[in-house]
């Protein structure tokens, strides 16, 4: 078994905070994003959408997409929960994942894809070919995004963690998502007290720093 990483992106960093909490070590090999790798020949070889994580099994299947890596290892290792227990639960998380990923983190995405000269032609992750930046889909992802945020807060006033009690997969998500966020420079208010509440307890955790 093999994990293909990469240091600084959003989708890896969600696998590795999760193996880190469930304390799993998996062989992995960096991919690196600044050359393209994810692009050549030997790396689409592996995940011909040319994203990356990927986990390889010993028998040549490949599983992509991070949310699907961290499903098969909660399979494998159930202690400690990170998707929940009871159906409520599983339920809770999932719907909070789902959230984040599609009110923020495409928000994100947006945002960054479509204004960074980096990305000129690049404006989707992937083996797409070339697709054109939008600079309306910028602008649409700066107002998700604070409308997210909005959201967010007045949610974590009444939850210690995003899906409850206990810190979940959830979690990880909205972690990935903030960080991703302030690295390329999306506001996230100082007046959302309830988001760095949250944001400083997830941060704190020994994982955050995998």
């Amino acid at each position: 078994m093999k994990l293909y990483d990469a240091a600084w992106a959003p989708s890896p960093r969600r696998v590795r905070i999760f193996l880190a909490e469930k304390g799993i070590d998996v062989p992995r090999e960096e991919i690196d994003l600044k050359s393209s790798e994810q692009l050549g020949d030997d790396y689409l070889a592996i995940n011909p959408r040319g994203a990356v994580p990927a986990l390889a099994f010993d028998d040549g299947e490949v599983l992509c997409e991070s949310a699907a890596i961290c499903r098969y290892f909660e399979a494998e290792h159930p202690d400690p929960p990170l998707f929940g227990t009871t159906p409520r639960e599983i339920g809770r998380i999932e719907s909070w994942t789902r959230r984040i990923e599609g009110d923020g983190y495409v928000a994100v995405v947006y945002a960054y894809r479509n204004t960074r000269p980096v990305f000129k032609d690049r404006a989707i992750v992937g083996n797409f070919g070339p697709v054109p930046q939008i600079p309306e889909l910028a602008t649409r992802g700066v107002a998700m995004w604070r409308c997210f945020l909005e959201a967010f807060d007045r949610h974590l006033a009444t939850h210690p963690w995003v899906a409850g009690d206990s810190y979940s997969f959830a979690d990880i998500t909205a972690l990935v998502t903030m960080d991703f966020a302030r690295g390329v420079k999306l506001e996230i208010p100082e007046r959302l007290q309830n988001v760095w509440r949250w944001h400083g307890a997830a941060s704190a955790r020994p994982s955050a720093s995998a």
